[in-house]
């Protein structure tokens, strides 16, 4: 049995560090996304920024800010609609094993032990703790050595005792593919992103990885546990929820804009995909701009 993974990213903190930090600031157009894993456990706080998040088998549009624990080997997709003019993201990556072999087996650090666990499908934070170590997170890219470990440790210890986060991918998570596969996975996805908003063929996304339509529907819907037009679709529900918090164009028009020609067809997608309609999601975004 071969390894299935899709492509390991290399990271390499500074000389002398076991934690890579980068903070970036206004937009990260430079960015190239491509769906790729690393063992390092990866830390992502997002301060007055948007984009589409990607990871496992989630999709979703942040708008304002995000706090996300990414853990070992969890497969993600970056986005390059990621910052605006006035944030900054601080991006924190670490081996789960930086303190040694054994540190966080000892009773001490059961929480934190837990907390990689649970990142194993993607944390998402909620407001009231990004708010408290937004600063605490950001002050890592200003420190060093022994003060930087300690400063982590103690942001990891307040994150594995806080109660209001959601788990991303929480009906656990489905991604195999052949490692010299992992190009085709990434060029899917490119596709995807650049052409959601029109009609996209079976045939032309087999064409695009030089496979035949009955062989790429397998071969996706192994990878991914998700049919093609499932994720496109997907997409598509993201893109509109972006378009609702950020527009003021009807709803029938951002149906159209992002590749539905039929209304209710759209409506029906919307509802299962976010649990409301898009008008009721409209609704509740503009309450609480307000």
């Amino acid at each position: 049995m071969k390894n299935r993974k899709p492509t390991l990213e290399k990271i390499s903190p500074n000389f002398g560090s076991s934690v890579f930090v980068k903070k970036s600031t206004s937009n990260v157009n430079d960015y190239k996304p491509y769906w790729h894993f690393h063992p390092e456990i990866e830390l992502i706080y997002v301060n007055k920024g948007q984009g589409k998040r990607h990871i496992g088998s989630h999709l979703s549009y942040f708008n304002n800010s995000q706090l996300i624990l990414i853990g070992s080997n969890l497969p993600h997709n970056g986005f390059t609609d990621r910052l605006t003019q006035h944030g900054s993201e601080v991006l924190v990556q670490f081996k789960p094993e930086f303190l040694g072999a054994y540190f966080f087996d000892i009773p001490e650090m059961a929480n934190i032990n837990a907390l990689f666990e649970r990142s194993k499908n993607g944390i998402l934070f909620k407001p009231e703790t990004k708010r408290r170590l937004g600063k605490k997170i950001q002050k890592l890219d200003e420190v060093e050595g022994f003060e930087r470990i300690l400063l982590l440790l103690k942001i990891l210890k307040k994150l594995a005792e806080v109660k209001d986060y959601e788990i991303l991918n929480a009906n656990g998570f489905v991604f195999e593919t052949e490692l010299q596969d992992s190009g085709k996975i990434d060029i899917i996805y490119k596709h995807i992103n650049n052409n959601f908003q029109k009609h996209i063929s079976l045939d032309e996304i087999s064409d695009k990885v030089s496979m035949t339509v009955p062989a790429f529907c397998r071969y996706f819907k192994k990878s991914t546990g998700k049919t093609f037009t499932k994720l496109v679709n997907e997409y598509r529900i993201v893109h509109a929820t972006k378009l609702l918090s950020e527009s003021q164009m009807s709803i029938a028009d951002v149906a159209f804009e992002c590749g539905f020609n039929n209304f209710s067809h759209f409506n029906k997608l919307f509802k299962e995909f976010t649990g409301k309609s898009a008008l009721k999601y409209r609704k509740e975004l503009t309450q609480i701009m307000h």
